[in-house]
């Protein structure tokens, strides 16, 4: 069927050409036949007014007598051109509205048959900032989505960039169905709305009871309530931020760290288990760049194990403990909470340098 459509639109052109070209077409005929009735000293007002009657044929009479044969000729022709005019325009806009309703229809039936025929896919439930991203992560991975939009800006958007899509509101249970949610593997419902964000998960667990939920959360208290709602996972993208913000402050080094691929992947795994890897340096004049690794470790009482020294060009890896921790030397330090090694400097009142902050 969009073979035909597309054969249909070469052989009779595009309905958008076609509508602006009968358009100048019959706006050149009123142009010029007003012109030509002024010529034979007519008004404006007069000329324009027989015109627009003659035409749209509506024929309520003429407004002066048509009685020179220079009238006749003018007033034929515009009868004719006129007429003709309007005729192929009313063919062009049936043209374009059909074939607008066409593709819209065949549009819909065609996302629709790619969407039944998904199996194992993920569900992103609005496409603000977070699904933005989140699609576009997940697509560039190759793993199959759909898309569920209300608003008409976003959803057109999202149909821009190529993926499937379902217009409507994610909270209806029709919505999901639609979106092959028995079939889906997994389901993330990033509106920044909470209320709606529960309802989903509610829905979406007593639709699939094996379906993996991944909720957002905008207030630190709707956790627990998604949580209860039958989601697997949530997400405060406000707390992440904030944290990430204070990992940068109190750890600027670490971000080395996060653009190595492979060191990025084990800091995710790490993170599994509560641990991170942090990179911190040992700054001259702080009383950690004087201590050997085993009593570095002992103060921080368990809060960070030191793996690694990078020295310059030397990378020391599991360092004995009575390695002696010389100024400048790079730490990559396993941690169990960041907050936690701050705090336990603190409290063993020792002046170290942790990234650019004394502790």
């Amino acid at each position: 069927m969009r073979t035909f459509l597309t054969d249909t639109e070469s052989v009779l052109g595009s309905p958008t050409r076609n509508l602006a070209s009968i358009v100048a077409f019959v706006l050149t005929v009123v142009v010029v036949s007003t012109l030509a009735y002024m010529a034979a000293g007519w008004s404006f007002t007069d000329a324009s007014y027989m015109v627009v009657l003659t035409v749209y044929t509506v024929g309520y009479g003429e407004v002066r007598p048509i009685d020179t044969p220079y009238l006749h000729a003018v007033t034929m022709a515009t009868m004719i051109l006129g007429c003709t005019g309007m005729i192929l325009l009313t063919g062009a806009l049936v043209q374009l509205f059909t074939v607008l309703q066409l593709k819209q229809i065949l549009g819909a039936n065609r996302m629709h048959a790619r969407i039944e025929k998904l199996t194992g896919h993920v569900i992103v439930c609005g496409f603000g900032r977070i699904g933005l991203t989140l699609a576009r992560d997940l697509a560039n991975a190759g793993t199959p989505l759909v898309v569920v939009e209300r608003g008409p800006e976003r959803l057109a958007e999202a149909e821009a960039a190529g993926y499937l899509c379902i217009a409507g509101d994610a909270t209806e249970e029709d919505i999901l169905l639609a979106a092959g949610i028995e079939r889906a593997r997994v389901l993330a419902t990033v509106l920044p709305d909470d209320a709606a964000n529960v309802f989903i998960t509610l829905s979406a667990r007593n639709m699939n009871p094996a379906l993996q939920i991944i909720a957002r959360g905008e207030a630190p208290t709707t956790e627990r309530k998604l949580l209860r709602a039958g989601a697997n996972k949530v997400v405060l993208p406000t707390h992440i931020g904030a944290e990430r913000i204070a990992r940068m402050i109190l750890y600027p080094a670490s971000d080395a760290l996060s653009s190595a691929p492979d060191l990025a992947r084990t800091r995710h795994d790490l993170g599994e288990l509560g641990l991170d890897l942090e990179l911190i340096v040992a700054e001259p004049g702080t009383a950690i760049a004087n201590l050997s690794v085993g009593d570095a470790e002992r103060m921080a009482a368990g809060a960070f194990f030191i793996v690694q020294i990078r020295r310059g060009e030397t990378r020391i890896t599991r360092p004995p403990s009575d390695e002696r921790i010389l100024p400048g030397d790079e730490l990559m330090v396993l941690v169990r909470d960041a907050g936690t090694v701050a705090r336990k400097l603190c409290t063993n009142k020792v002046e170290v340098r942790v990234g650019r902050n004394r502790f």
